[in-house]
């Protein structure tokens, strides 16, 4: 998955450099992969919680939901929310010069879809020092904001209200 990633980077690269007129509907589709990726593991990580909030410290179980989270966590969520965010503020800045009540409103959501990320990734780390204090009902209440969050995101950048 990393190569993979690292050569849509350098062929983004090299159009952004070479072809500046084909790059949007480029940087449009890394964006919706990257909104992809993000969202899919945003919507995984808190379920994993979930589990794992009832497995036994120390148990077998639990040290696989540990390498579970850290690699779901490292290896796509945290990747995919900084493709997102890049192309993103760019698309917002030479498509929409950051003009739009609905591109604020968006922008306002994904902040708050970032800091969501941030407190699952605090989550990890708690769960990976068997710190976790939270009860599994948590985390299933976490596990509808991601979604919650995506509903209305995806109505302003569809709908453009206003």
């Amino acid at each position: 998955m990393t190569v993979g990633i690292g050569v849509l980077v350098v062929l983004t690269a090299l159009l952004f450099f070479f072809a500046p007129e084909g790059f949007y509907p480029w940087a449009k589709a890394i964006h919706i992969l990257a909104v992809i990726s993000w969202m899919a593991g945003m919507l995984y990580l808190p379920r994993l919680l979930v589990y794992h909030a009832d497995a036994e410290k120390g148990s077998v179980q639990s040290e696989t939901f540990k390498v579970m989270e850290r690699r779901l966590l490292r290896g796509i969520i945290n990747p995919a929310m900084v493709i997102t965010w890049v192309f993103g503020l760019w698309m917002a800045w030479k498509i929409f010069g950051f003009h739009g009540g609905w591109l604020h409103a968006k922008i306002g959501l994904v902040l708050l879809l970032s800091g969501v990320h941030g407190y699952l990734a605090g989550a990890v780390r708690k769960f990976a020092e068997d710190r976790n204090e939270k009860p599994a009902r948590h985390w299933r209440i976490v596990n509808e904001i991601p979604t919650l969050l995506m509903i209305v995101i995806v109505i302003l950048v569809v709908v453009k209200p206003f």
